[in-house]
């Protein structure tokens, strides 16, 4: 038996939950994998994997093996790159997925730089707005805003920016309306909501202890932060978005920011970071490091784009 391949194949069974979907990004036969990686519990004595016609989980066992398995393989494939391509600078296909704004606004515009700087390294990027699966669409790391559903996998996290969200209307809005002095005044107001899959339109703000939970109401909701921001700017209604999205809009008095004495509640999923996630088999990738190093050291702490908002 070959251990390292039967270790791969054990590897891959989890990360993709099936022999299927193993076997087919490995181009190896079903019978293969599934011959390889009985092999390895036959040579442990020990069963990694709990089989049933609907499902594959790991066994206590198993689960302490895959965390080692996986870095032990991620030692053995940068230790192979290192000497045979005589350097450790990163190189080979980088894939990343973020969301369409976040991604258009700030990660776009720095590319070039990061292109120039580590010339051996392609990046396919793909932007979406839709949770990502690290397995099935194959991608290295994912940049995911507030939610960290984690879908059963182990994955590595890191943060790259805070979040912060402030409520904006633009001048004309606020010339015809006013602006609301507590978060209660927001009931009366056309509130512009963003669609998210899960939750109501309510918007949750914090003054030293108190907290106030607001049910607001408007005549648009949309799946696209730009939209938003767009109807916003054309004096529309007000929204309730991030900094690095109308930071510069605020800077350039386009929108106006209110109710800066309270603060979006910041246990609210939407609330939480900025954030990198990979696999554990990609945790001593150089690729995967060398991109997030760059993000965190370009975006700042703080991030840019607060400074020009707050």
């Amino acid at each position: 038996m070959d251990q390292f391949a039967a270790m791969r194949a054990f590897v891959k069974v989890v990360e993709t939950g099936g022999f299927s979907e193993a076997s087919r990004q490995l181009d190896l036969a079903v019978s293969s994998v599934t011959r390889q990686v009985n092999s390895l519990e036959e040579m442990l004595n020990t069963q990694l994997l709990n089989r049933s016609t609907r499902s594959i989980t790991l066994t206590p066992q198993g689960r302490q093996y895959y965390e080692k398995a996986v870095r032990i393989l991620q030692d053995v494939e940068e230790a192979n790159a290192c000497v045979m391509e005589g350097s450790d600078v990163p190189r080979g296909l980088l894939k990343v997925s973020m969301p369409v704004a976040f991604g258009r606004l700030h990660v776009a515009p720095i590319l070039r730089d990061f292109l120039a700087q580590y010339p051996e390294v392609k990046l396919e990027l793909r932007l979406s707005d839709g949770l990502a699966n690290l397995v099935e669409d194959e991608l290295d790391m994912v940049i995911r805003i507030g939610n960290l559903d984690r879908s059963g996998a182990t994955l590595i996290v890191r943060k790259l920016a805070s979040h912060t969200r402030l409520v904006c209307g633009s001048p004309d809005y606020f010339k015809q309306y006013g602006k609301p002095t507590h978060p209660n005044d927001l009931v009366d107001r056309n509130c512009l909501l963003f669609a998210y899959s899960t939750g109501g339109a309510v918007w949750r703000f914090q003054q030293d202890v108190q907290m106030y939970e607001v049910k607001v109401n408007g005549s648009l909701t949309a799946n696209n932060s730009e939209v938003l921001r767009q109807l916003c700017l054309d004096g529309a209604g007000l929204i309730l978005m991030p900094t690095w999205l109308v930071g510069e809009d605020i800077r350039a008095g386009r929108l106006q920011a209110v109710l800066t004495d309270f603060q979006v509640h910041p246990q609210v999923e939407m609330d939480m970071g900025i954030y990198a996630l990979y696999l554990p088999n990609r945790r001593y990738s150089l690729r995967v490091k060398t991109f997030i190093d760059f993000l965190v050291k370009r975006f700042g702490n703080p991030p840019y784009w607060e400074e020009t908002a707050i």
